[in-house]
C-alpha cells in the first residue's frame, strides 16, 4: 500500500464536539429564496465552538458532523432565533441621537448595553421627534434553510 492509502485505513471521521475547531462554508436562506449571509465564493468560516462566535442553536446544528460532510438543514424559529417579538421594538426621542447622525429605514445603530454588550438596533421608522427601532435578530420568526459544508475539524 502506498502512504496515502495507509492514512485512510483505520481511521475515523473527526467528528465535531463541543470545543472542536471547524472550517466549513454555510449558506442560510430565508423562506422566500432570499440568501440572508454566505461564505461560499469566500474565505471558508472558521470558528471555536463554544467560544460564542456563534449563536448556540447553531453550533448545536454543528454537533456530531464529520470533516466532509455537506447537507441542508432546515430550521424552524423555535429552534432558531425565535418568533419575533413585539417588545423589541422600541421608539426612542430623535434627540437621542447625535444632531448630525443620518438616520434612514434599514439602517442599523449600535447601542452598548450597561454590562458593555453591542445592541444593534434597525431603523423602521423615523421622523423629526422619533425613532423606531426593532432590536429583534434578524432572522427572527424565519424558517432558515441552513446549507453546510464541514472542510476540516481539529479536536
Amino acid at each position: 500500500m502506498n502512504d496515502k492509502t495507509d492514512t485512510k485505513v483505520g481511521t475515523s471521521p473527526r467528528v465535531i464536539g463541543p470545543h472542536s475547531r471547524v472550517r466549513l462554508h454555510y449558506a442560510i436562506t430565508l423562506e422566500d429564496g432570499t440568501v440572508a449571509d454566505a461564505t461560499v465564493g469566500e474565505m471558508p468560516l472558521e470558528i471555536e465552538l463554544g467560544s460564542g462566535a456563534l449563536h448556540p442553536n447553531l453550533e448545536r446544528l454543528l454537533l456530531g458532523r464529520v470533516a466532509g460532510s455537506s447537507d441542508v438543514v432546515v430550521l424552524p424559529p423555535e429552534h432558531g432565533f425565535g418568533a419575533r417579538d413585539p417588545a423589541q421594538i422600541q421608539t426612542l426621542p430623535r434627540h437621542d441621537f447625535p444632531p448630525d447622525m443620518n438616520l434612514a429605514p434599514g439602517d442599523i445603530v449600535g447601542f452598548t448595553t450597561p454590562g458593555g454588550d453591542e445592541l444593534p438596533g434597525a431603523v423602521i421608522e423615523l421622523d423629526d421627534s422619533a425613532v423606531t427601532l426593532d432590536f429583534n435578530h434578524p432572522f427572527a420568526g424565519h424558517t432558515l434553510s441552513i446549507g453546510l459544508n464541514i472542510i476540516d475539524v481539529d479536536e
